[in-house]
């Protein structure tokens, strides 16, 4: 179980990003995180496994605080947390089959891993989640010859590479249009109910978390707003979250 206790991070100007975030995460749960731009969501993602360090709070993760870990144990925690990012995060001038491979970093020894050199093993794993995603054909190809849609399914292969327990999605369909959108979750939905993988996700849209999501949790500057099933976010509910001028379209 992921508990999140008490999570604050102030950025720099006294910028208060999250607020005293408290929750938790059972595991195999579809977890949607809601809310504006600028409400603390891809924070609260990033204060999970670190990549921003919290200012108060713990990240507790079956029995272990990530935000205690020391650097090799909070190498080995991360190597089962996948991240997910809007903007996908390759590395554009590489084949694909190498950005996916990339997933196995945290298992692999560094001296091959900068000359990528890896195990048949790991070039197996790595077509076998290409044809997951149904891109094996481009597995040749550089990244940046594909499109949005495909880069990110990309980015969820090597994200699977790690043999993740936990994902965390930073507004993954934000970049793209509605149809690749569903595409994509349906994707993560999949990797959700067949491989039992929790999956925390920000996402903007309510039809998306309605279709895909079991739960939510909405921030608004930084503070958590609700917790709950998608269902109950009535409108006067959607109004604390989104503000009293926003209109419903999903």
């Amino acid at each position: 179980m992921l508990e999140i206790k008490n999570l604050t991070k102030v950025y720099e100007g006294n910028v208060q990003a999250l607020d005293n975030v408290s929750f938790n995460v059972q595991p195999g749960e579809f977890l949607a995180v809601i809310g504006l731009s600028g409400s603390g969501k891809s924070t609260l993602l990033r204060c999970i496994n670190r990549l921003v360090e919290p200012t108060n709070g713990e990240v507790i993760w079956d029995g272990v605080d990530i935000t205690k870990a020391g650097p090799d144990e909070l190498r080995r925690i991360r190597r089962q947390i996948g991240m997910i990012f809007q903007h996908f995060n390759l590395v554009e001038r590489s084949k694909v089959l190498t950005n996916v491979l990339a997933g196995r970093l945290g298992y692999t020894n560094p001296a091959m891993s900068l000359v990528n050199r890896f195990s048949k093993n790991d070039v197996d794993m790595a077509y076998k989640q290409l044809e997951r995603v149904g891109i094996t054909d481009q597995a040749n190809k550089r990244a940046d010859e594909l499109s949005g849609g495909q880069q990110q399914r990309v980015s969820i292969a090597r994200a699977m590479m790690q043999n993740p327990k936990i994902i965390l999605a930073d507004e993954p369909v934000a970049s793209l249009d509605p149809v690749l959108a569903h595409s994509i979750m349906q994707y993560l939905e999949k990797i959700n109910k067949e491989d039992g993988v929790t999956i925390i996700c920000s996402l903007h849209f309510l039809d998306l978390v309605h279709r895909y999501a079991n739960r939510a949790i909405a921030l608004n500057a930084g503070v958590l707003m609700f917790d709950g099933a998608p269902k109950e976010i009535d409108d006067v509910k959607f109004k604390e979250i989104y503000g009293k001028e926003a209109e419903r379209v999903g």
